[in-house]
């Protein structure tokens, strides 16, 4: 679509900051086989913990909510979902786990589109898998949830069919025909896909998973162990701001990009950066297991329980989950509240 065009393509320009950022990701890139030469339980806690917050943070940004108790259930131990939102949050785990596993044998195109949809509606009684029989705006509500203003006016819904077929056709010939980097058309991809908005409802949580397949399909394999879906939610606020900026003139092939480039790079960044300080300390030795239910802890926003913690440290006794929170709490990190099962732990500021 408007983002692929050979056009627009031949016509980007970036800064020296910009270009530093993908010399620094093909660094990371290059360096991540070292990562993931670590050992396997290592690897495991890590990819547990990411599938879980993929989900969590996916749909939270949609408002989709659920414990994280609950959530961990449905992804670690694939639980039944009992009510709507868990709905939503199993179908998005399904269809995480179908990237994960298969990433390279599932090339970006309409229909799967389509069938990642299909998969995030597969526990609710009405289909995925459709265009958008209206049309849509992309809004911004108060916190009365009263509309404010139209951040983007979409594609027609007539045109919408028409216009998932050219964005399929303009990436492969990004990619194939004039032989542009990766890491410039997966953004475009994903922003021209945002600007279509081909769907009703799911958008936003589709846009995600394809974000993971794409960079899956060029070697950038730090999804699989670091959620990119948190470090978006961590940074909600200026991921919209930079999809609609890059949004404005979309319809007329006169936008600017670059907000969304800096903001899309910098998260891959972050994401490796948090994957190298995280394989280092859960292989530092014998407090790596302090060190990963620390970072659990710090995680937390509001009133935990120990279960939640057993929760995101899948192989570690709560015995030992124990040690460390009376170890937090004795050097004032930590406040415990109530006794027995009910009893709960707050961070101190």
């Amino acid at each position: 679509m408007k983002s692929l065009t050979v056009e627009f393509l031949n016509n980007l320009h970036l800064t020296p900051e910009q270009g530093a950022s993908l010399a620094k990701l093909g660094e990371y890139k290059g360096k991540q086989e070292l990562f993931f030469r670590q050992t396997p339980e290592s690897l495991e806690t890590l990819r547990q913990r990411a599938i879980v917050e993929s989900s969590e943070c996916s749909n939270r940004m949609e408002g989709i909510t659920a414990s994280h108790k609950r959530i961990a259930e449905l992804i670690l131990r694939d639980a039944e979902p009992k009510d709507r939102s868990e709905q939503e949050i199993a179908g998005y785990r399904d269809a995480l786990s179908l990237i994960h596993e298969s990433a390279t044998h599932i090339p970006y195109s309409v229909n799967v589109c389509l069938q990642l949809h299909t998969m995030l509606y597969s526990y609710l009684p009405q289909d995925g898998g459709r265009w958008k029989m209206t049309d849509n705006e992309i809004i911004e509500r108060g916190l009365d949830g009263a509309i404010e203003r139209v951040r983007f006016r979409t594609v027609s819904a007539v045109a919408t069919p028409q216009a998932m077929v050219g964005l399929e056709q303009n990436y492969a010939a990004a990619l194939n025909e004039y032989a542009k980097e990766p890491l410039l058309v997966i953004p475009l991809t994903i922003l021209d896909f945002l600007c279509i908005h081909p769907f009703s409802d799911g958008n936003g949580r589709v846009s995600r998973l394809l974000t993971l397949l794409l960079l899956y399909h060029f070697g950038h394999d730090v999804g699989r162990y670091i959620s990119l879906e948190r470090i978006f939610e961590e940074s909600k606020e200026t991921y919209y701001e930079s999809l609609e900026a890059s949004s404005q003139g979309w319809h007329e092939a006169k936008h600017n990009v670059h907000p969304w480039f800096n903001y899309f790079w910098g998260v891959l960044i972050k994401a490796y950066k948090e994957l190298e300080e995280r394989v280092g300390t859960l292989n530092s030795g014998r407090g790596s297991k302090t060190e990963h239910i620390k970072f659990a802890v710090s995680r937390r926003v509001a009133p935990f329980a120990i279960s939640d913690i057993e929760s995101d440290c899948p192989g570690i006794s709560r015995d030992m989950i124990r040690v460390v929170l009376r170890q937090m709490r004795d050097t004032g990190v930590l406040r415990s509240e109530g006794r027995g099962p009910g009893a709960r732990w707050v961070k101190i500021n």
